[in-house]
């Protein structure tokens, strides 16, 4: 049967998941996200990531499941005790780095290394560094951003915030994009 339902967890995703509720982590990433993640590293064999915003992990263990033994996978984030839980659970995985530090000031600092895919689920990178993070994409190379439709976390004005994401992005020749009216709200975009 055809359907939204994700069955196929990835290892260490509910460990994650129970200490992400016991810590009162309130952002995660959801299952159709992470499928759709799964799958399109999936499509970069050898590939090099970003993730800017582990959180606790779980959009991490979705890049994990679908990456090859090649791929390698950097995650930043700020929150050191948001990424211990990753670390805890998915830190045996040799394809990984995690890297507490401020995701902006990561950017600017490493402006000559590519990447095959970026998954952008924190504010530096989306809605700051939106440039120099779409620099850090190789030809080919996919940008994938969620949470693009109404969330009950979103604090008062943030509608706008991704009213001029979208506009922004839309208007850029230098990439081809497409909009997911599903899940959380998606985008993908491909550098050309």
């Amino acid at each position: 049967m055809y359907s939204d339902v994700v069955k196929d967890i990835p290892r260490g995703f509910a460990d994650i998941e129970t200490a992400s509720q016991a810590i009162g982590f309130t952002m995660p990433s959801d299952l159709q996200t992470g499928a759709l993640l799964k799958t399109l590293v999936g499509a970069k064999p050898g590939a090099r990531v970003l993730e800017i915003g582990t959180g606790t992990g779980l959009a991490t263990a979705w890049l994990l499941a679908g990456m090859d033994a090649d791929s390698t996978l950097l995650s930043l984030d700020s929150e050191q005790s948001y990424q211990a839980v990753a670390a805890r659970c998915l830190g045996h995985d040799q394809r990984l780095e995690l890297v507490c530090t401020d995701a902006g000031q990561w950017i600017e600092d490493n402006k000559d290394v590519a990447f095959d895919l970026i998954f952008a689920d924190a504010w530096p990178g989306k809605y700051s560094k939106l440039d120099e993070t779409l620099g850090l994409l190789k030809s080919g190379g996919m940008y994938i951003i969620d949470d693009m439709l109404p969330q009950p976390n979103w604090p008062a004005g943030h509608d706008q915030n991704v009213a001029d994401l979208v506009q922004t992005l839309e208007q850029r020749q230098d990439i081809q994009l497409v909009k997911l009216a599903w899940s959380t709200g998606l985008m993908i975009v491909v550098k050309k």
